[in-house]
């Protein structure tokens, strides 16, 4: 069927267009804008009997409502994929942007992707090791997860995507099989020079897709932006066998752009007036993380969102929570103390942890060293605040351990240099060398051949 071609719009919207009378269009069509020559992508986001309304990428500046043309050309919105887009950097819609040729060899991919059969799904069991203490000892991160970072206004986030970017590795025979994807949305031009840089700095750009929507590139494009990402990362793990790591920061940046095209649209605003399909929205994007049955490879996703005011309950994290399997919290208390990176262990966890930890995983002692260190931890907080109360030189000798435990764990386990790259066996050291600080009666969590092994008391408990 040739290719209709219409001129002038009936209504221009922000970044949307409307136009009229129009025939055979289908939802998420791509569209290509003419007018004096200068060409501009769109898609269709909504379609009635005789109305078509489009988005449009590169925004809808300097457009005429009698004078442009419109053409619908009958699919949807793809990117060219093969493995030249390795250590490649690209815009939002997956155009290069690094000085480099575009890609030459390689298959066209929907940005939607295939929905994925939940019977062929397998259950994710290896762990990814990011060379952070606190995630990789506390909440580890397994193959075809999906395991979002809760962080706030100002707080180390970009630095610690950009550390896992650079330190994040798989363990044994697989460990050369493996890829970065790193899809940034709405970020300002100074952060996407401290990422790249770094990238370029430590070598890993050869093993990173990235994929660049900044502050002031057109909002709609970070609607297409994740999608791009994981259809990258869904080629290389299904059709290359390889094992995708896929960083998606800043999620409230694409919501927010979320909400300004539904406003755009006119649709009934939902809690705190972004889009009631905002749930459903995020779980196509989300739910793209995984294994399926008889293909090697693997896509897990670490998607990181700024939360609002830090509130865990507004609808970005909140939904979010629902459709991941875990969070890690960034805590804005550990940042004022110093402690990099400042993940909150308490708030923090990974439903999937346990059944990718431990003999023939990790090490046998994780399980265990792992509970302790959470429930002593959480002691801990007990009694700084009843010291709060009482002071600290009321407090009972095994509670003032626990205060020094405390801040060891704080010091020595949380704290580390941005690139320091812990492997799991120094990880769980580190864990029992804080545990030090604390009489063996107090360890109930661990096993008594786990403390004739691993276990050696400091100073201060001797």
């Amino acid at each position: 069927m040739p290719l209709k071609e219409y001129v002038g719009l009936s209504q221009i919207n922000g970044p949307l267009i409307f136009i009229e009378n129009v025939e055979n269009v289908g939802y998420n069509e791509v569209v290509e804008l003419t007018f004096k020559g200068m060409k501009r992508l769109g898609q269709v986001v909504q379609v009635s009997e005789d109305m078509a309304v489009v988005q449009v990428f590169e925004g809808t500046q300097g457009l005429n409502l009698n004078e442009t043309k419109v053409k619908f050309l009958g699919k949807t919105l793809q990117i060219k994929v093969s493995e030249e887009i390795l250590g490649r950097t690209f815009n939002g819609i997956g155009r290069p942007i690094d000085g480099g040729t575009d890609i030459v060899n390689g298959t066209y991919r929907d940005i939607n992707g295939s929905p994925i059969n939940p019977a062929s799904r397998m259950y994710p069991r290896n762990f990814i090791q990011t060379g952070i203490s606190a995630i990789d000892g506390l909440m580890t991160l397994i193959r075809g997860q999906k395991l979002p970072i809760f962080s706030g206004n100002g707080l180390p986030h970009n630095k610690l995507a950009v550390q896992i970017t650079k330190q994040a590795k798989l363990k044994g025979e697989e460990s050369g099989n493996f890829a970065i994807v790193f899809a940034a949305m709405g970020i300002k031009h100074d952060d996407a020079q401290y990422i790249l840089s770094n990238f370029e700095k430590s070598g890993a750009i050869r093993n990173v897709v990235t994929f660049l929507n900044l502050a002031d590139d057109p909002t709609i494009e970070r609607i297409a932006t994740p999608r791009v990402a994981l259809t990258a990362a869904e080629y290389l793990a299904f059709e290359k066998n390889m094992h995708v790591l896929v960083i998606l920061t800043d999620m409230t940046n694409y919501c927010e752009a979320l909400r300004e095209l539904s406003s755009a649209r006119g649709e009934v605003p939902s809690r705190k007036g972004y889009p009631g399909y905002l749930y459903s929205d995020l779980a196509t994007i989300y739910e793209r993380a995984g294994m399926i049955e008889g293909r090697k490879g693997s896509v897990t996703q670490i998607p990181i969102l700024s939360m609002p005011n830090d509130d865990i309950t507004h609808p970005i994290p909140d939904l979010t929570g629902y459709i991941t399997e875990g969070q890690i919290v960034l805590s804005r208390e550990l940042e004022r103390k110093g402690v990099y990176p400042p993940i909150g262990i308490l708030p923090s966890l990974s439903r999937l942890m346990k059944d990718g930890i431990g003999e023939g995983y990790t090490r046998a002692d994780h399980p265990h060293v792992s509970s302790q260190l959470f429930a002593a931890y959480s002691h801990v907080q007990e009694i700084r605040a009843l010291a709060s109360i009482i002071g600290e030189e009321e407090l009972t000798d095994i509670d003032k351990r626990y205060l020094k435990f405390g801040e060891a764990f704080e010091r020595e386990f949380l704290s580390q240099g941005e690139n320091e790259d812990r492997t799991i066996e120094e990880t769980l050291d580190i864990g029992w060398k804080v545990l030090g600080y604390l009489p063996p009666a107090e360890l109930t969590r661990v096993s008594e051949e786990e403390i004739k092994e691993h276990y050696k008391a400091r100073e201060e408990t001797k």
